[in-house]
């Protein structure tokens, strides 16, 4: 195995060169599609290694039986120093037995690439866009937005890692009535800071306190110009001031949780632009955009229902249950509109396109794929794109619901939460579950010291790994060292076994688009860790430092090393600090 090849890689290469010796021989038919062909563990560990589905996904095509495939993939497979034992399992799978040399290599391969252990290229540099929290900018971060901006923060990090250029976008929505809200709203606190009595917000503005500096900034700026004028005179100002203001505000509070997009994209500046009006010409062009009338709302009369003539898009031709209007019957877009607008103008300058939404967006997700199909389909093949939904987050204390902050007037916000428990924590725990399931985030168990708490019992294994060290070096000056790793015995092999799929991990989260993976995996390679280092509590032989045998003790701290290493690569694509001390 080459320094850079990790074992999976090795295997993966190992299985296509036996193909091709069956295909040099005329035993299978030559430039049969491979795409469909893995090599991963067994389910069940009893059964071997490694496992391959070769023979099973290119029998039909070969016009052979499965296990007539096998037999001869096995006859190549075992010319391997590295194989043991190759047996066919059910109607044709392949399970492999690999020599402890083979896991000695590759433990060995994750002290040479260290941080660079699991990097992939897989992305062959294509560009992926990630677009996540894209909140109104109405105010501050607030613990809905929370999970998604982890998710997609991560998502972003781990599809670098395996070998993508990826843009971070953040989707300002800043051109629709929610921001002249918000405008009023600044406009008492502008008022306020005049020093006149507003009284109480009025119902349907924003009334959280954090607009309290925005006015007294544009009182400091603008003096009493507009305290009687019109609204006409200060609105469109109040606004782009406002959103300002409160873009500082989100970047800051993203900061908190070490999130830093690349490009904040403004609708109102895609509409001034004339980007909604091509993507409707270029529609038209395409026959996909048509002028017509929807059909009545369900449950509506004539008499309370008029059929006004709008411009559709065929969304019909894609899936969709029916027809979308792009534009409203005053002409302005709707957000269907522009958004199919947003998403034409993105897929301008990616190869992918990947959108993290709240759950509650879900019913937008048809029509929103349609208008991306139809405006990639045409020039070629569409460009891939996904939608990944989050739900919402139940914040607990002790089993009882959070109360709502002042500062926001009606939410718990974002920095309230990472100032309590931490930024690692509330990354590592969004990623617990998987982004569609329904998540509860307690701020007691969430900060628990056990096993039960997946942050704590990540981050203690590699702090394990550094008490071990200083142990080590305490007791005997003992330091880590391969020198002498093949004293390693099938239970520390075991957990070198599981460390070993890192990379194949990293390779199937990047292609699901799922982060969640990285967290999943971490939970349990330190379980494997913690479970072979409790062995020594009621076994000396089996502790990591033993005095009486040097080698064995440098062999086994260069294994805690080498788990570390892989603990620590996982957590930093999580955008988790491993700590040394706990």
């Amino acid at each position: 195995m080459s320094k850079t090849q990790t074992l999976y890689a090795a295997f993966t290469g190992h299985l296509h060169a036996a193909l091709d010796a069956l295909e040099a021989s005329g035993s299978l038919p030559a430039g049969l599609k491979r795409g469909a062909i893995t090599v991963e563990p067994p389910r069940d560990s009893s059964h071997g290694d490694l496992s391959t589905n070769a023979a099973m996904v290119l029998s039909k095509p070969a016009g052979m039986k499965p296990r007539d495939l096998a037999d001869a993939l096995v006859a190549e497979l075992t010319k391997l120093e590295s194989v043991t034992s190759a047996e066919i399992a059910g109607p044709g799978f392949i399970n492999l037995r690999l020599s402890p040399a083979a896991w000695l290599a590759e433990l060995r391969a994750i002290g040479e690439l260290g941080a660079d252990y699991g990097r992939s290229t897989m992305g062959g540099g294509t560009t992926v866009n990630v677009e996540y929290v894209s909140a109104n900018p109405t105010g501050p971060m607030h613990m809905g937005h929370c999970r998604g901006a982890v998710v997609g923060d991560a998502l972003a990090t781990l599809l670098e890692y395996a070998g993508h250029e990826v843009i971070k976008e953040y989707y300002v929505n800043d051109a629709g009535g929610q921001v002249q809200v918000l405008a009023r709203s600044a406009h008492i606190r502008y008022r306020e800071a005049l020093g006149e009595d507003v009284g109480a917000i009025p119902e349907g503005l924003y009334p959280g306190e954090y607009l309290i500096p925005v006015g007294q900034e544009l009182a400091a700026e603008f003096g009493d110009k507009y305290a009687a004028a019109p609204e006409s005179e200060w609105l469109a100002l109040f606004q782009a001031k406002t959103v300002a203001a409160m873009l500082v505000m989100i970047r800051g509070d993203l900061a908190l949780l070490g999130i830093h997009h690349d490009l904040f994209s403004s609708e109102a500046e895609l509409q001034a632009s004339g980007k909604p009006d091509e993507a409707e010409a270029w529609l038209r062009s395409k026959g996909l955009v048509y002028d017509g009338v929807l059909e009545a709302p369900k449950g509506k009369t004539i008499e309370d229902w008029e059929p006004v003539e709008l411009p559709l898009f065929r969304s019909t031709q894609f899936g969709d249950d029916q027809d979308r209007p792009i534009k409203k019957s005053d002409g302005t877009w709707t957000y269907f509109g522009a958004d199919l607008a947003y998403h034409f103008q993105k897929a301008q300058s990616a190869d992918a396109l990947v959108d993290i939404w709240g759950a509650d967006h879900g019913g937008t997700v048809k029509r929103i794929k349609a208008a991306v199909a139809a405006m990639t389909g045409a020039e070629g093949d569409p460009t891939p794109f996904e939608i990944k939904l989050v739900q919402m987050v139940q914040l607990l204390r002790n089993g009882e619901p959070v109360k709502m902050s002042k500062r926001s007037g009606n939410f718990v916000t974002l920095a309230d939460v990472v100032q309590e428990v931490g930024k690692d924590v509330v990354r590592f725990t969004m990623l617990t579950r998987k982004p569609e399931a329904q998540m509860d985030f307690d701020f007691a168990k969430v900060v628990e010291a056990s096993k039960d708490n997946p942050v704590f019992y990540v981050q203690y294994a590699n702090a394990r790994v550094h008490s071990t060290l200083r142990k080590g070096l305490a007791e005997g000056g003992f330091t880590p060292s391969p020198e002498h790793v093949e004293l390693l015995g099938e239970e520390e092999l075991e957990v070198v076994k599981l460390a070993a799929q890192f990379p194949r991990i990293v390779e199937a989260a990047a292609a699901a688009r799922e982060a969640h993976r990285i967290a999943f995996f971490l939970g349990d390679l330190a379980a494997a860790f913690h479970g072979y280092w409790n062995l020594g509590n009621d076994r000396v032989e089996k502790r990591f430092v033993n005095a009486a045998d040097a080698n064995l003790t440098a062999a086994r701290l260069f294994l805690a090393v080498q788990i570390g290493q892989v603990v620590r690569n996982g957590l930093a694509l999580l955008g988790v600090e491993a700590v040394e001390e706990m």
